[in-house]
């Protein structure tokens, strides 16, 4: 097993995962890397089982990588939680400190899990945002260094204020969707759960092996009504609104019918996106999911629960 942190080799949290590995997972390699060509170089070992210490920006690079390289099928991943945010480990039920994380990877199991990719070869592990969610990661972004995980409620905050919408055309599986030309606050499509830190369940139905994105559309409002907006946001009981379309898909389109648009995957932001199209990759990746018991949130647990006896 190999394990990547971008944290800086020597200091107190790698410290602190070399000591958990030495003790659960014996023969486990740890290693640091600070760029795309470091993390390219660690990966020429051939490990059979790679494993990302870090956020979700730390395992969108990962799977990029492998899935340039071609090797999404050959090796297992996993993942120990040591970002700001870690939506994608909130939705696995991941522990969110290093020794339970390390402890809970010794005794995982393996899972097929989806990916997203989109026309230009980037894949996405948790959630794509364009609109109002990417201009929040941007912004948040400024805030993170000072204010850690409350940089995203500031960052949406900032975001949802000053936005004005955005016109853009949506297509689902060859349907355009209901709300599409209109402006449009945000569109957001997703495997996981969580966005902002855990802060919003913008993607109630999201599951990272269903198969299907979780898509979600929001029209633009005033400021009350994005106010109250983002309140549903982090009770997840947005879907209920008449002005929020959500539904599960296979393939999004979005085309810019006015000014491009920012986008953000993973929490990595692109600008000027005036069209792209995303589709599933269904059981693209083998994952190291940990076992019932040692899954940190209970309402994942009793989530996925449910989702067996149906």
């Amino acid at each position: 097993m190999l394990i990547i942190t971008n944290t800086a080799a020597g200091s107190a949290e790698t410290d602190m995962l070399r000591a958990a590995a030495a003790e659960e997972l014996d023969g486990a390699e740890v290693v640091s890397c600070s760029d795309p060509r470091g993390l390219e170089e660690a990966l020429e070992g051939g490990h059979g089982t790679v494993v990302a210490a870090g956020g979700d920006g730390s395992l969108h690079a990962l799977a990029n990588a492998l899935y340039r390289r071609g090797e999404l099928a050959s090796r297992t991943v996993g993942l120990v939680p040591m970002g700001t945010g870690n939506d994608f480990a909130r939705t696995l039920g991941l522990p969110l400190e290093v020794p339970a994380a390390v402890a809970a990877l010794a005794r995982a199991r393996p899972r097929p899990l989806d990916l997203i990719v989109d026309d230009t070869g980037e894949v996405t592990v948790n959630a794509v945002h364009l609109g109002v969610g990417a201009d929040s990661t941007r912004e948040a972004a400024r805030w993170k260094r000072l204010l850690g995980p409350l940089s995203f409620p500031v960052g949406g905050a900032i975001a949802g204020a000053a936005a004005r919408g955005y016109r853009l055309r949506i297509v689902a599986d060859g349907a355009e969707v209901d709300g599409s030309g209109h402006r449009l606050l945000m569109v957001g499509l997703a495997n996981g759960r969580f966005i902002g830190g855990g802060a919003g369940r913008v993607f109630p139905g999201a599951a990272p092996d269903s198969g299907v994105m979780d898509l979600v559309v929001s029209r633009s409002r005033g400021l009350a009504g994005r106010a109250l907006h983002a309140l549903r946001l982090r009770r997840g009981t947005h879907p209920t609104e008449a002005e929020v379309h959500h539904r599960p898909a296979r393939t999004v389109s979005v085309t810019a019918l006015g000014e491009p648009c920012s986008a953000s995957a993973d929490g990595e932001v692109a600008e000027g996106v005036t069209a792209r199209t995303w589709r599933v990759l269904p059981g693209a990746w083998t994952f190291l999911v940990p076992e019932e018991d040692d899954r940190a949130d209970p309402a994942a647990r009793s989530e996925r629960s449910e989702r067996s006896e149906r």
